[in-house]
């Protein structure tokens, strides 16, 4: 990637009609560990009618999945590396990070989109992009999800793979991944917790904690402690 584009990823801030946008609207994020079910939960409460999907932005090129080629404006907004760069400078995204040489991000255009719909917007990113979103406007709620345990994590991601040999290879940077993650989330004291046992328990929690607002509560105290233990046991369990 070209330093200068670097160096605006890098300096760049939204603009004032972005944070203004953002403002206005009360924006639910999705974070956890790969496997914790983040998404399928988000899907649930797409199916509601109430929340939506924030689409992002790459400029890398479609792929094709199981067969089928990845749609514009549905899987992402893809853009040339050009169009990115004139998005940039004008402003026009609300949140943007390099991710692998190409230029990831969330613009200003999803979340007039959810706004004109009536519906809350609704998106999963990663711990860093968390941080971004909450520095940006105090009308975020972000919500970390995990697995019921260790094991149960564990055996929904040796069913991601096909072989025992293919989830060997790859767990260890998994597991790394998985500390940092879990290591950020409790570090700050934004975060509401959901235990995804049971998906229309965890379903549920969600919709409270976002009708709520953004007020911790002594269940999301309550699973800070579970929380810490599966982390425990992911650095002591090889």
């Amino acid at each position: 990637m070209d330093q200068n584009i670097k160096d605006l990823i890098e300096n760049y801030r939204p603009s004032d009609n972005a944070i203004e946008v953002l403002h206005r609207q009360k924006l639910i994020i999705f974070a956890g560990v790969s496997g914790s079910g983040k998404n399928t939960i988000m899907n649930e409460l797409l199916k509601t009618g109430e929340y939506h999907d924030i689409v992002t932005s790459t400029t890398r090129l479609p792929r094709e999945n199981n067969g089928v080629m990845e749609q514009n404006g549905v899987d992402y907004h893809f853009l040339t590396t050009e169009q990115a760069v004139e998005k940039l400078k004008a402003g026009e995204y609300i949140e943007v990070a390099p991710v692998h040489e190409r230029i990831n991000g969330v613009l200003l255009s999803e979340l007039k989109a959810a706004e004109a719909a009536g519906k809350t917007p609704i998106i999963d990113v990663d711990v860093q992009g968390v941080h971004t979103f909450k520095a940006l406007s105090d009308n975020v709620i972000a919500i970390f999800v995990v697995p019921p345990s260790y094991d149960e994590w564990l055996a929904r991601m040796k069913r991601r793979y096909d072989t025992e040999e293919d989830f060997r290879a790859a767990w260890p940077v998994r597991r790394e991944s998985a500390i940092m993650e879990l290591e950020e989330a409790l570090r700050e004291s934004y975060y509401h917790f959901i235990v995804n046992e049971d998906l229309s328990q965890a379903v549920h929690s969600a919709e409270k904690i976002i009708k709520k607002g953004d007020v911790i509560s002594q269940i999301d105290k309550s699973y800070r402690v579970w929380v810490e233990n599966i982390l425990s046991e992911l650095k002591s369990r090889p």
